[in-house]
């Protein structure tokens, strides 16, 4: 039982996180050396991304390649965004730890209500 890989998914993944670095899909292609229309491919899921440009489309866009291929509701993921919360709160303050926990309850409650 092997797990299938959405390459639709994949590739809206990979455009996300592009337009969040704001480059184009020439400065990526440019960036991992493969042409505008690959890139272009990849995330139209048109074509399948070798295991090498996707290494090298991870370290240009600055993610790890579990943050391109787990989907938020998998439960892999839920622990990337887990150490992503963690990570965040290295370096603050007690007082900035606490705004920031008040901030997620307040988030939570809301979301809770419009269920």
């Amino acid at each position: 039982m092997g797990i299938q890989l959405d390459y639709t998914k994949l590739g809206k993944r990979i455009k996300e996180q592009r337009l969040k670095k704001h480059l184009t899909q020439e400065k990526l292609g440019e960036i991992v050396n493969v042409a505008t229309s690959n890139i272009s491919h990849i995330e139209r899921a048109t074509t399948q991304v070798s295991l090498s440009s996707f290494v090298k489309i991870a370290n240009a866009l600055d993610v790890t390649p579990d943050q391109l291929l787990c989907d938020s509701s998998n439960p892999v993921a839920e622990i990337y965004i887990e150490q992503d919360i963690s990570n965040l709160l290295r370096g603050c303050t007690p007082n900035e730890k606490q705004m920031i926990k008040d901030i997620i309850a307040a988030t939570r409650k809301t979301f809770i209500e419009h269920r």
